[in-house]
């Protein structure tokens, strides 16, 4: 008896441990989210303001995932063929400071290009960042883990995103760049006490040849394909050229608040309840239907909207639509793949999906320049509709008769 005691005593204190350690790390997710999000509603009217065309604008939008794309695949083969996290969280936290520094570096246009690019190597940490927090949790909780991660980085966002606008309107352009770098160095030293996260010892060293295997599962690369066409959307609109839209209606630098509310709040409800309710209703694939098909009609309304009050009205159903895609697709691009591989698979996945968050504003600039800044949220309401059908093809949800469950369990990797 008194043995079983210390060992319920033993797991309750793990239990506890495990939670702790859960806490501290999303407080560390909310300060790199802070700091990175702080300027967005006001990126792309400060570009505008500093003298560049909407075609620069979208260069400066666009570098973001480009950089994403060229940093992310690697840190996760890196990470995993290190066994090593901990390093590439500082990576993370400096970038995200430095770019906040150099954003303050001058009125050139420029300037905010190559801040905007150290700010994507900030956010191509990120694949760490969601390897670790998952290992905080048994496998089977993968779904719960990615949940509360999105919810913490939602949350980061909306308060930082909420308080851009006044900040430049009372204080002045630098303001927010200010802020946020001040919120990195505070969430460096925090992480400076992160224990390292290594995963068990294997009786031979992984290969390079075993995690580039990784990329050739099939869902993993369906997935990613989708979260191209929704990041594309969402970096065209809430973090693009709404804000855009909201000045040229007559809307406040300050009111940008109101914007940002309208789309974060049903989006942080979305991505931590919406999914899974919407998942037990309709599935996986029906979420994926209305999430996407809800986006397109929410995007292409954007530009009709004659008051601030309306176009915000627009934002609530876009930032809950795509609210109930994200936490969808990242959980299923790491099912199936084995612990030490994780960080490769989500390097590739998100490497990925920063296609969208580069080409999306990018060429969406370009339409802009040409029809002015409804061209851009047609082209974003027509990735959200390809999006839709695509999510219907592809995916196929369990469920049936065994033989069918098991086919779609090959398939999905499950």
């Amino acid at each position: 008896m008194p043995k079983q005691k210390e060992n319920g005593a033993q797991s309750v204190e793990g239990s506890k441990t495990r939670e702790s350690s859960r806490f501290f790390f999303l407080v560390i997710v909310f300060m790199f989210w802070f700091s990175s999000y702080i300027y967005v509603p006001v990126l792309s009217p400060y570009v505008e303001h500093l003298g560049a065309s909407y075609v620069m604008v979208g260069s400066v939008l666009g570098i973001y995932g480009l950089m994403q794309i060229l940093f992310r695949l690697p840190i996760g083969i890196g990470s995993d063929y290190l066994n090593r996290r901990r390093p590439f969280i500082y990576l993370g936290l400096i970038a995200s400071g430095a770019s906040c520094l150099l954003f303050m570096a001058g009125a050139h246009p420029g300037w905010a290009l190559a801040a905007r690019a150290v700010s994507g190597i900030a956010a191509s940490a990120w694949v760490v960042y969601s390897v670790i927090f998952a290992g905080y949790f048994p496998k089977e909780e993968a779904g719960k883990a990615m949940g509360m991660l999105q919810f913490t980085t939602v949350i980061a966002q909306l308060m930082s995103m909420m308080i851009s606008g006044y900040m430049v309107e009372h204080w002045g352009w630098n303001a927010p760049f200010v802020i946020g770098g001040l919120v990195a160095i505070a969430a460096l030293a925090l992480a400076l006490r992160l224990p390292e996260q290594q995963q068990e010892k294997r009786e031979n060293a992984i290969q390079l040849k075993d995690l580039a295997a990784v990329i050739k599962e099939p869902l993993l690369v369906k997935v990613s394909l989708l979260s191209v066409l929704a990041h594309c959307v969402l970096f065209i609109t809430m973090f693009g050229y709404t804000p855009n839209q909201a000045l040229d209606i007559g809307a406040s630098k300050e009111s940008l608040g109101w914007l940002t509310l309208a789309f974060m709040l049903p989006h942080a409800v979305a991505t931590l309840y919406g999914s899974r309710l919407f998942g037990r209703l309709l599935g996986d694939r029906g979420t994926l239907l209305l999430g996407f098909a809800g986006s397109a009609l929410f995007t292409l309304l954007i530009p009709s909207m004659p008051t601030l009050a309306a176009l915000c009205a627009t934002q609530i159903g876009n930032g809950f639509m795509q609210g109930l895609i994200f936490p969808l697709l990242l959980g299923k691009s790491v099912s199936g793949v084995a612990p030490f591989k994780r960080a490769t698979a989500m390097g590739f996945y998100q490497a990925v999906y920063a296609i969208g968050m580069s080409g999306g504003p990018f060429v969406a600039g370009w339409m802009s320049s040409a029809y002015g800044l409804s061209g851009g949220f047609w082209l974003g309401g027509i990735a959200a509709a390809l999006a839709a059908v695509l999510s219907w093809v592809w995916i196929t949800d369990a469920g049936g008769s065994r033989e069918r469950t098991g086919k779609q369990g090959r398939i999905h990797g499950r």
